[in-house]
């Protein structure tokens, strides 16, 4: 275990430090939740387009679910492991770039990364149908918003994949239920 946990510190401080002043402003917008605002109302508009509205609603009943688990669970782990951020990290901040204003205490494992594959997963899912192309676009947005968390000094790659892979998840299990209400509700 102490060897995985001293790859995940060199692989962070390795990506970490493949920043630079130029780029900052780019991953802390990136990294924004508020930012991915336009893109949750075109995907809002897209869903309502595509589906009916009776759909529509379920779905986004399921999405609210999906990341109220996914930010709860993010905390249930955070609390439970204890392990510090990056920037938090004694043998590690003084060679990292920490960009982030704020860092918070615990960082396993990351609730941006677990949150936005999930999204990507389930919405992906959803419209695979439709717009078969969406998921490939969906996962390229999780991934880079994955990676601005270790950019800006928050999360070691390993909080990064845990949550992505708890996203992927969590948005699998959701999708069966969101599909499971529509048949029984008889909305497809």
């Amino acid at each position: 275990m102490e060897e995985l946990i001293e790859l995940d510190h060199k692989l962070f401080l390795y990506l970490n430090n493949l920043g630079s002043e130029t780029w900052d402003g780019m991953w802390i917008v990136i990294s924004d939740k508020w930012m991915a605002i336009p893109l949750y109302a075109l995907l809002l508009f897209l869903l309502f387009k595509k589906f009916d509205w009776k759909y529509s609603v379920v779905t986004m009943v399921c999405i609210a679910l999906l990341i109220t688990c996914t930010d709860q669970m993010s905390n249930v782990f955070k609390d439970f492991f204890m392990r510090p951020r990056p920037c938090r990290q004694e043998g590690v901040t003084e060679f990292a770039r920490i960009i982030a204003e704020r860092c918070g205490k615990y960082g396993f494992y990351s609730a941006h990364a677990s949150s936005t594959f999930a999204l990507a997963f389930f919405l992906g899912s959803i419209f695979k149908k439709k717009i078969p192309s969406l998921i490939g676009y969906l996962l390229v947005w999780a991934s880079l918003v994955a990676y601005s968390r270790i950019y800006l000094g928050v999360h070691y790659p390993g909080d990064i994949l845990i949550g992505a892979i708890f996203g992927i998840l969590y948005g699998y299990l959701l999708y069966l239920l969101q599909q499971f209400a529509v048949k029984k509700l008889k909305l497809v």
